[in-house]
């Protein structure tokens, strides 16, 4: 360290311009001494930094006079003869420049339009895409379905037991909450008018026709939608699925068919769960709450509310579970190689599944009125 030249430097002010001439070494290791006093300097007029007394220099110590130039008025530079300084100072200049703002968003008419374009053929194109996967689906099932020995049941099995008989708790406790809040609401309303009675056929209209089978595809959209997505699309990444295609496997065989044959079976009974439980839940409700014997009150929702709204409901079971699994498998195969992807085809396979239950359930809705069910 006895070869290092402390730093420094001298401010000589004439009428047009400020001159300031360092010296000593200007290092990563020495600078710290000078970058207070450099701070507080602020010249109001030209300055001019005259390099011919600087001893060695670095990056650190070119930054620190670049950054003094940088707060000086316009027209300041640097003068004298050393080239190590004059060549950093230049990179470090380079590096210390700001970036240039980004494109500004044009918000104009014109644009409106474009974006509205684009979102539109975006939404073509997935719609395009979702149904050349459907009857791709529907050929591949039915053709395994009409070969049963090379149907895989066992996967079929498997995926019954973890998409259907490991959700039932969830669907049945869900359910059941959700019975006992439409008793209460109907209840409370229904007391007004001393017809606390019809709360029987609320929760059977409610529970048999809309609420039991659609918590139940909400329910499988939320858990079995993101299971299956990320299953497939894991197995995407890995290149699982070029390897089964190399053996001679056909991924809508092994992957796509047992998954849409499980949940078609699986649905209907879980909404009959899921009915079941919403009733119990409003059987609480009337026995706690209005005095309803739960005998009696089996004995009017049998009375009162026909069958046919117990199979109006369990009908668009396998609907939704075919639907529910065909976006799920889809998402799943269109994974890229990032997890950044299986994240984002994830969250699409379950917002994807929702729309399409409540869009699905208005459509069977509106089916059902113009049938008179």
């Amino acid at each position: 360290m006895s070869d290092v030249l402390s730093p420094g430097f001298a401010l000589e002010d004439s009428d047009e311009s400020l001159h300031l001439r360092p010296s000593g070494d200007w290092t990563v290791k020495t600078i710290h001494v000078l970058d207070e006093d450099l701070r507080a300097l602020h010249p109001d007029k030209r300055l001019i930094v005259d390099l011919s007394g600087l001893g060695r220099v670095d990056t650190a110590g070119a930054y620190l006079i670049d950054r003094t130039l940088r707060a000086a008025p316009a027209g300041s530079g640097v003068e004298g003869e050393h080239e190590t300084a004059r060549h950093l100072l230049t990179q470090v200049h380079k590096v210390s420049d700001p970036a240039p703002p980004g494109p500004q968003p044009d918000r104009g008419f014109t644009a409106l339009l474009e974006r509205t374009g684009e979102g539109f053929m975006d939404v073509v194109s997935e719609t395009v895409s979702t149904l050349a996967f459907l009857g791709e689906t529907v050929m591949t099932t039915v053709r395994l379905l009409m070969n049963p020995f090379r149907m895989r049941w066992t996967s079929v099995v498997a995926v019954m037991e973890e998409a259907g008989l490991d959700a039932m708790p969830i669907i049945a406790f869900l359910s059941f909450f959700v019975g006992l809040v439409v008793a209460y609401i109907g209840a409370t309303t229904l007391m007004d008018f001393d017809l606390e009675i019809y709360t029987v056929e609320l929760i059977g209209y409610s529970m048999l026709r809309e609420f039991g089978v659609v918590l139940t595809g909400i329910v499988l959209a939320g858990r079995t939608n993101s299971s299956f997505t990320a299953q497939i699309g894991t197995m995407k990444m890995r290149q699982e699925i070029d390897a089964m295609q190399t053996l001679g496997l056909k991924p809508m065989d092994v992957l796509v068919a047992p998954r849409i044959i499980a949940m078609v079976l699986m649905t209907p009974a879980l909404a009959f769960v899921a009915t079941m439980a919403g009733i119990a839940g409003g059987i609480v409700v009337g026995w706690t709450s209005l005095d309803i014997n739960p005998g009696v009150f089996i004995e009017r929702l049998r009375n009162a509310v026909p069958m046919d709204q117990f199979w109006a409901g369990i009908a668009k079971a396998p609907v939704f579970g075919f639907v529910t699994a065909l976006i799920a498998c889809r998402q799943g195969l269109n994974v890229g190689g990032s997890v950044q992807s299986l994240g984002h085809r994830t969250t699409t396979s379950v917002v994807q599944g929702l729309f399409a239950i409540i869009v699905l359930d208005a459509l069977f809705a509106i089916l059902y009125m113009e049938m008179g069910i």
